[in-house]
Formats: C-alpha cells, sequence, structure tokens
C-alpha cells in the first residue's frame, strides 16, 4: 500500500471482499514495519503515519463488516427466524413486551362472557 493518502470508505464500498482483505493485509504489514522502525528510531514523519495506517485498517474492516452483516441480510431475509444479531436491538423491555397480537387475545372464558353479557347500553332523555 504504502500510500500517503488515507483510505476513503466511500472508495472501499465499490471493492469487492478479496480484493479489501488484500488491501487490509498490507496495511496490516505496513503498520508492523512503522512499528518496528519506531523502537529503532525511524524518521517522525513515518511515525506520524502509524495513526493515519490504523485508521485505515479500521475503515477497511468496518466495510468488510458492513459488507457480510449485508450479505447476511440478504440471505436471512425470507425466513421466519433471524439471528440474534441481525434483529432490531431496540430495549430491553420493548424486546420482553407483548406483541400485538398478544395483546389484543382474550382467554376463552373471556370471550364467552363477552358474548354472553354485553355491555349495557343507556340511553339518557335530554
Amino acid at each position: 500500500m504504502s500510500a500517503v493518502n488515507k483510505v476513503r470508505a466511500h472508495e472501499l464500498v465499490t471493492k469487492k471482499r478479496d480484493e479489501l482483505l488484500k488491501q487490509l493485509h498490507e496495511l496490516k504489514t505496513e503498520l508492523a514495519t512503522l512499528r518496528v522502525q519506531k523502537i529503532t528510531g525511524g524518521n517522525a514523519s513515518k511515525l506520524t503515519r502509524i495513526s493515519t495506517v490504523r485508521k485505515s485498517i479500521a475503515r477497511v474492516l468496518t466495510v468488510v463488516n458492513q459488507k457480510t452483516r449485508q450479505n447476511l441480510r440478504e440471505l436471512y431475509k425470507n425466513k421466519k427466524h433471524l439471528p440474534l444479531d441481525l434483529r432490531q436491538k431496540k430495549t430491553r423491555a420493548i424486546r420482553r413486551r407483548l406483541t400485538k397480537d398478544e395483546r389484543m387475545s382474550t382467554t376463552e372464558r373471556a370471550t364467552k362472557k363477552a358474548i354472553h353479557f354485553p355491555k349495557r347500553r343507556y340511553a339518557i332523555k335530554a
């Protein structure tokens, strides 16, 4: 890699997964050489590149993870259950809450009671 400019995320999105992994490997080897130069007392301009290379590695990994998650979403699109990490996070209370169907359903006894003893309606004289 050894490019002076940092990696741009919008450029990474267009690349394929194997290209991204190759670039990631190159960035990691570059980071290793920069760390060796840091220990041996290398050039100050090279030492400042460590942070940009680390951030570039993070960008590449982020794009790789986004692509894999997108592929998994496509794979599980019409399935009955989603893996836990692909489900919506929301809050614990919301996840524990009854669904709309569960809230609206009534017991057999309650339905019979509602049928046989309907709510009384009164007409009020004005």
